[in-house]
């Protein structure tokens, strides 16, 4: 039983998480030796015994050795991606590097934009080179291309509704083809030239790196199409666990995806003009066209492993602050990571469909393509490295013998994608840069208001005392009243305006707190908690309500659980009204940001989650109380 679920997810994973990684090997050799691009490659057979042995080792270093084997490690609850390295950072950071924490902090924020960028930029490429394939079957239908991708593309992002487990079993069969099929072709062109295992070497990407640098270097801004995915695996972690991840990669997609470049380098060896599309004219003519549709499938599902990163990323950036509150569905009762963000699925889609429309080609988005991915995996390495000495305290010269190495290769690449600025390489920092500028602005705006908040709430037992004792003056009236508030630190706004301005107070208050815990659902008898804030006659509780992370916030069903011996009175649940503070944001003149800050931060505040929806509350009773607070 255990091992057919372990299966289902390692299925589930290939459908979802190694799409784009997968993919790669469709256009990495072919790209590299493009004559038409501003650095040209020549085909020589020195020249693809280092290519391939690059791209091999580019591989194995980025993707095996820092993600597999070192950043999966380091995962927040089981969540994985940079966001989840920058909750551990922030818990490891103390008193002494408070600010190279916060430096390495804001590193991982605009590392995670980079990430939001990638999420835009891949499917956008990923299904119009798929599409583009129609023109090697029929020149006629070239003008299908565009509004064809477009259709794939509204589609697929329709059904991430489903949940990502859904969609893997889906996708899963899909890729186990693909995989099992590129590495039999893989296998057939290293038979007819076997020297190319020799390309196995690290020797020989050494040689062709330092004996021939400035080729190699302009070369590794495509090899670096190789590795492009690698942080979606790590985003991805949370869907389906380390485990599953693993296994997926070192027993399927690693060998498959080795075998197809080695067998393209073999392709290239016996006839340097298989270079046009070898990955192509690796399968044999009678399948050439099974291959452009099984291809096709196979790019198209590329696109889903960046989209439930981005549901990841966001997700995690929500909880720690740098996001507003966003609708979050829960798809899976045995993975709490297998989520569906429906905000950001709009988002991305509309930005998706946009970057088709505008660039229309793939060859257009190219060169785009590997800046994103290259600055995201140089932070989240820096990030895992100070982790590791930060929260396990990895010995210092483990350290820098690891982060010297592989710091060194990712530099590397961002420093050869970055002469392809004028090319492309601005769309992903620009949209990066934007995202960063919405995350920063929001976590600042956040603090400010939480600070203002906390002033004008005040403490809770205090002003449940002031109550008691006659010193804030309020008439009981008959009923039952229901605050939902942030915890049992402060006061609700909306029972201290209640109360100040209306001067009364229900004969019966509860204020209610609510809790979502890591498991799919809370039993019953832990659902509530009662706490009677140090009097046991006042009418005044406050309740804690717990909810598992696959159930939905039903707040009237929760209070219908009290136990009437704990409410200090009878609680009419069936006539009760619902109050929540509502805070309008104003710009007001204090330089706590720039006046543009402020804009923003407010224009950011409208897509956060409608709290009376969310929790279930009965429209009719519900009465929502404003206050405002100056940024």
């Amino acid at each position: 039983m255990q091992s057919t679920a372990r299966l289902a997810l390692v299925i589930g994973a290939l459908g979802v998480v190694f799409g784009d990684i997968g993919t790669s090997p469709i256009y990495t050799l072919q790209t590299v030796f493009n004559p038409d691009d501003p650095h040209p490659v020549p085909v020589t057979t020195d020249n693809v015994y280092g290519v391939v042995s690059l791209v091999f080792w580019s591989v194995v270093i980025i993707v095996l050795v820092t993600y597999v084997l070192l950043a999966m490690r380091a995962d927040n609850e089981g969540e994985g991606g940079i966001m989840a390295l920058i909750t551990l950072l922030r818990r490891s950071g103390s008193r002494r590097g408070r600010r190279t924490t916060a430096v390495l902090a804001a590193l991982g924020i605009f590392g995670a934009s980079l990430f939001f960028g990638d999420s835009m930029i891949t499917p956008a490429i990923s299904v119009l080179s798929a599409m583009e394939g129609l023109k090697v079957v029929d020149s006629s239908l070239q003008d299908a291309v565009v509004p064809g991708t477009a259709a794939i593309i509204v589609v697929l992002f329709l059904v991430q509704r489903k949940g990502s487990a859904v969609v893997g079993r889906l996708f899963g069969p899909v890729m186990i083809a693909w995989f099992g099929a590129i590495g039999a072709c893989g296998v057939s062109g290293i038979a007819d030239h076997p020297q190319i295992l020799r390309a196995l070497s690290p020797s020989y990407a050494l040689g062709f790196l330092f004996g021939h640098f400035g080729t190699a270097f302009f070369a590794l801004a495509a090899v670096v199409l190789a590795v492009t995915g690698a942080e979606a695996l790590y985003a991805d972690m949370g869907h389906f666990g380390r485990p599953a991840i693993t296994r997926g990669w070192l027993f399927l997609v690693f060998p498959a995806c080795v075998l197809s470049y080695l067998g393209q380098g073999a392709m290239i060896l016996g006839d340097p003009r298989n270079v046009s599309s070898p990955f192509f004219l690796l399968v044999p003519g009678w399948g050439r066209i099974a291959m452009v549709v099984l291809a096709t499938a196979a790019t198209v599902i590329a696109s889903q492993a960046v989209i439930t990163g981005a549901y990841s990323v966001a997700s995690q950036a929500a909880q720690l602050g740098y996001l507003p509150r966003l609708r979050i569905a829960y798809t899976s009762e045995s993975t709490m990571g297998q989520i569906y963000v429906p905000w950001i699925n709009w988002l991305l889609m509309v930005s998706v469909l946009t970057l088709v429309f505008a660039f229309r080609s793939s060859a257009a988005l190219a060169f785009a393509f590997g800046m994103a991915v290259t600055g995201t995996i140089t932070i989240t390495t820096l990030l895992f490295f100070y982790v590791a000495r930060a929260r396990w305290g990895t010995p210092v010269w483990l350290i820098v013998l690891g982060a010297s190495v592989l710091l060194s290769v990712d530099l590397l690449f961002v420093a050869a994608n970055a002469t392809k600025l004028v090319h492309g390489a601005w769309l992903p920092l620009l949209i990066g840069l934007t995202a960063f500028t919405v995350m920063t602005t929001w976590q600042r705006g956040r603090e400010i208001v939480t600070a203002e908040r906390a002033r004008h709430e005040g403490p809770l037992r205090e002003f449940v005392d002031q109550l008691h004792s006659g010193r804030v003056p309020a008439l009981r009236v008959p009923g039952t009243a229901v605050f939902l508030n942030r915890g049992q630190q402060t006061a609700p706004l909306a029972m201290r305006a209640n109360v100040e301005h209306n001067h009364v107070r229900h004969e019966q208050v509860v204020i209610l707190s609510l809790e979502t815990e890591t498991v799919p659902r809370v039993p019953a008898a832990q659902r509530i908690l009662v706490d009677h804030l140090g009097l046991t006659t006042d009418g005044i509780i406050h309740v804690t309500a717990r909810f598992g992370y696959m159930e939905t916030p039903d707040v009237p069903a929760a209070l219908t659980m009290l136990d009437p011996a704990e409410t200090e009175g009878q609680l009419q649940l069936d006539q009760a009204s619902y109050f929540l503070s509502k805070i309008e944001l104003r710009r007001g003149q204090a330089p706590t940001m720039a006046p543009w800050r402020k804009r923003l931060f407010i224009a950011t505040s409208y897509i956060t989650a409608d709290a009376a929806e969310y929790f279930g509350l009965p429209r009719d009773r519900t009465v929502i109380m404003g206050s405002h607070i100056e940024v």
